[in-house]
């Protein structure tokens, strides 16, 4: 991920596809007054999502940090992750690539299927290895754990109990990692910068060593799993209509 930048440029200033094939135009619209406002499209089937979810009292200093490195330069070309939805996605039981249709029965036997995950799962407590930037213009962070559950085990659990689920998830099954903010245009120059000449990629690394010195190692203890139907196209990313039960990491298992 630290090399996506490097590797294909910044494709997000060119309107590039996202990390789920989706346009930024098709995710994002522009106000009259310039500020970036998402399109929110209904979801058909609801995409049904396994998720972990960070408490706002940790999200509010990595908020806080990206917005005090990223604003002076966007202003209103970039969306900043909702303080209240950060996320770590763990495991689809649909997806916009390959909707899976459930009835309210169906759905509610996944919802218990997942509690008894979570019943028998400990919080994780985890620290930020680090942020990087991709070539979609999303700023991510990346993360270890110190103790607690695994997340290739959360998921490979997951896939045991939700057998109906794609079999093409999104995600990296090792990984652990949330959106921070999302870059939806150009940064505005130094007066004396001209714009031909201007280095994109050496900028954006810049501004990406200067978050990591501000939270690099922070930690923070994860102890919810949601089980979230989302109405519109990436409602937990864009702030969209969603419906969350809140599961929690019971560590009722001996030997977690």
């Amino acid at each position: 991920m630290a090399r996506d930048l490097d590797e294909r440029g910044a494709a997000f200033l060119k309107g590039g596809e996202t990390s789920q094939s989706l346009t930024l135009s098709d995710l994002f619209d522009t106000a009259d007054d310039g500020a970036v406002v998402p399109r929110l499209k209904a979801a058909d089937p609801p995409v049904r999502a396994n998720v972990l979810y960070m408490d706002p009292k940790f999200t509010a200093v990595i908020s806080k940090a990206v917005k005090d490195v990223f604003l002076p330069y966007f202003d209103q070309a970039i969306w900043f992750q909702n303080t209240s939805m950060y996320h770590f996605s763990m495991f689809h039981t649909s997806h916009h690539l390959e909707p899976i249709v459930a009835t309210e029965d169906e759905i509610e036997a996944e919802v218990k299927a997942v509690k008894r995950v979570a019943d028998n799962f400990c919080p994780l407590k985890i620290v930020l290895d680090r942020v990087v930037l991709t070539s979609t213009g999303v700023l991510l962070g990346l993360w270890q754990v110190q103790s607690g559950t695994d997340p290739a085990e959360i998921r490979s659990r997951l896939r045991e109990v939700l057998p109906r689920a794609p079999q093409k998830q999104l995600y990296d099954p090792v990984l652990l990692h949330t959106s921070f903010a999302r870059i939806l245009g150009h940064p505005k120059l130094p007066e004396e910068q001209s714009a031909s000449s201007f280095d994109h990629v050496k900028f954006f690394h810049e501004l990406v060593v200067q978050v990591n010195e501000k939270i690099r190692g922070f930690k923070a203890t994860i102890s919810e799993l949601w089980y979230v139907e989302e109405y519109d196209v990436l409602a937990l990313a864009l702030h969209g209509k969603m419906k969350v039960r809140r599961l929690h990491l019971g560590c009722n298992r001996q030997g977690n």
